[in-house]
């Protein structure tokens, strides 16, 4: 793989609503030629993922009043928590130069440096002796990708449970009863690791990883106005809890890909509006459903016809579209 300009950006703030901004900014601007490695963090939070239902997957009202933010990323995949005991990374690049396997093997030989044996599981977690320290997830946008993920270092593991609110399928799905269960601090192992030590090594990776110097990003150069535009979008109350619909009929089920749920509103027998939540990393489909469910009349075949008009890009896709029809099968039979 030819090389590329590495840049790097560590910033102190930590509102998740301008880091997000800050992220989606850098992700506009990346070009062909470099990747941009990104570490932040947030104050406490719970971060969902794109198409979550908040109300579903954080208890709202007690983070707001503890003083915590509830936000929404542009990625897929489930709900998190952040305190300053984690550590966010964001890898920034064009699709030529966007490697997962790359950008995976920087957070591995980071934790290598640590004395640390991390290994990745399934499609977006990373372990320690079997237990999560690092959940990631993706964007895809005109030719750019983010690839981001937490580190947990010191997360108070009691705050995490207070604030976000784990359906027991998803816990039984991953064979353990609490969220505390399945997650392990590196402090667990490391009594006493610092957040600036594995930044430090974090971005020696990222060096070694890619084979050159990173240099910093001139936050200078960064629009003010974009910031800010980015900024009151994430803050928004319409993209942080998302739509809402009278609905009439609801379906759900957990596959192996994640946790489903549609929000439908039928009105004289047609589609009026569809809601989907769901935890799935695959955002472009989940955001096509309503597309080609709306105004199709209610019923199995119309709606699996409708199903067939979104395009099957890959593996993932067509098993997903199969079971989508398998629930409505199920449902409306």
């Amino acid at each position: 793989m030819p090389k590329v300009i590495l840049r790097y950006l560590i910033t102190d703030n930590t509102i998740p609503y301008d880091n997000l901004a800050l992220e989606e900014l850098l992700l506009e601007q990346v070009k062909p030629g470099e990747v941009i490695f990104l570490l932040w963090q947030n104050r406490q939070a719970v971060v969902i993922g794109r198409n979550q239902n908040a109300w579903r997957e954080c208890w709202v009202e007690q983070l707001e009043q503890d003083g915590g933010f509830l936000a929404r990323r542009r990625s897929g995949g489930g709900a998190v928590f952040h305190d300053l005991g984690n550590l966010n990374f964001s890898f920034i690049a064009s699709d030529a130069d966007y490697n997962l396997s790359r950008q995976y093997d920087v957070i591995v030989s980071a934790m290598s440096k640590l004395g640390l044996t991390a290994i990745k599981n399934g499609r977006n977690d990373l372990l320690i002796d079997g237990r999560k320290f690092s959940g990631n997830a993706f964007v895809q946008t005109k030719g750019r990708n983010c690839h981001h993920g937490t580190i947990l270092i010191n997360t108070d593991n009691a705050k995490m449970e207070r604030y976000l609110n784990v359906s027991p399928d998803k816990l039984q799905s991953k064979g353990v009863l609490s969220v505390k269960a399945r997650t392990v601090n590196l402090c667990d192992f490391l009594s006493d690791l610092h957040v600036e030590d594995v930044r430090r090594v974090l971005l020696d990776s990222f060096a070694e990883i890619y084979g050159g110097v990173p240099q910093r990003v001139d936050e200078a150069n960064l629009s003010r106005a974009k910031l800010s535009i980015f900024r009151e979008k994430f803050a928004s109350w319409d993209w942080r809890f998302g739509p809402s619909i009278a609905f009439t009929q609801k379906m759900n089920h957990r596959f192996d890909w994640g946790e489903i749920e549609l929000q439908i509103q039928v009105n004289e027998g047609c589609i009026q509006a569809v809601v989907v939540f769901t935890d799935a990393l695959e955002t472009e489909l989940i955001e096509a459903m309503p597309k080609v469910l709306e105004g199709v009349p209610f019923s199995t075949d119309k709606m699996l016809k409708a199903l067939s008009h979104i395009p099957k890009s890959d593996a993932q896709t067509r098993r997903m579209i199969m079971d989508m029809r398998k629930l409505i099968q199920a449902d409306t039979s």
